[in-house]
């Protein structure tokens, strides 16, 4: 393997995590899966560098990142809509794009969507922590998130680039749909808290993160006072705290919580991209 094949960031953004497909199997000791919001995004990415589905990447969001690659190499950015500058030249979103050793790769600000996924031929090469390489934001494990300054070391390259012209990447939709199962503390809840869970919409709060995507609208009144035991929490539990304002726990989510869990969302990677504002309807699954 040459070593000396790295990535160096020369500017980090607002968040630009290392990401794979995360670390399963440890919720039983605290550690929850992490990961790419969107693992999806980040296998193409892969596949189109010529990676296993499972190589480590980064995670960029909103504001873009700038980084130089020390070797010839081949990159891929899926995701978000964002401007790619390869060099002097631009690059498409979603194909795969040569870059000459010393280039400065530029990835911009989120015209649409939050997050992007970059991959490069060989994966980024930092030290698995639990069988992972990705950043737990609320844990701490894996590495850091990146500073202005970094260096990632590079795998050695396994497979070639896909042979594909471009591949097409959803736009978000400005209104979402998500499919909510109740329980297990849907008891603690009265019957007016599900008629404005399923009859309201909530927005997208500006504080939401890689752990929760924190919801705003009409709260949910509670059916018992008091304090609850802490719990198991899992992807996409969507608990309720005392002001009763929703929130949809992700992927560097806590593995147990004290506030009653009403439902757990089926399907949380349209959160992925969502923007402070989006508007978020709740369904329960079809029958």
């Amino acid at each position: 393997m040459t070593r000396s094949a790295a990535v160096e960031v020369l500017r980090a953004g607002a968040l630009t995590t290392v990401q794979d497909l995360g670390r399963p199997g440890w919720a039983h000791l605290g550690v929850p899966r992490s990961g790419a919001l969107d693992p999806a995004a980040l296998r193409l990415a892969n596949r189109l560098v010529g990676n296993p589905e499972h190589a480590a990447g980064l995670e960029i969001t909103l504001s873009g990142c700038t980084l130089r690659l020390t070797r010839a190499t081949t990159v891929a950015v899926t995701g978000a809509e964002v401007t790619v500058q390869v060099g002097d030249r631009p690059g498409d979103v979603g194909r795969p794009l040569s870059v000459p050793a010393g280039t400065v790769l530029r990835i911009g600000f989120a015209r649409r969507g939050v997050r992007s996924w970059l991959a490069v031929a060989g994966g980024v090469d930092v030290s698995p922590v639990l069988g992972s390489r990705a950043t737990d934001t609320l844990s701490g494990l894996g590495p850091p998130a990146l500073r202005d300054g970094d260096l990632l070391l590079l795998g050695e390259p396994c497979g070639a680039p896909a042979p594909v012209d471009l591949t097409v990447c959803p736009s978000p939709p400005p209104e979402l749909h998500l499919v909510l199962r109740l329980g297990p503390r849907e008891d603690w809840f009265t019957p007016t808290a599900f008629d404005r869970l399923f009859g309201t919409a909530y927005t997208i709060s500006p504080v939401s993160n890689r752990v929760g995507a924190r919801l705003a609208g009409a709260p949910l009144p509670r059916a018992v006072a008091g304090e609850l035991p802490s719990e198991g929490i899992v992807l996409g539990a969507v608990q309720v705290p005392a002001d009763g304002q929703p929130l949809i726990f992700l992927a560097d989510h806590p593995t147990t919580g004290g506030y009653p869990v009403i439902g757990v969302v089926t399907d949380v990677t349209p959160l992925a991209q969502a923007r402070p504002g989006t508007t978020v309807r709740f369904h329960g699954p079809q029958r």
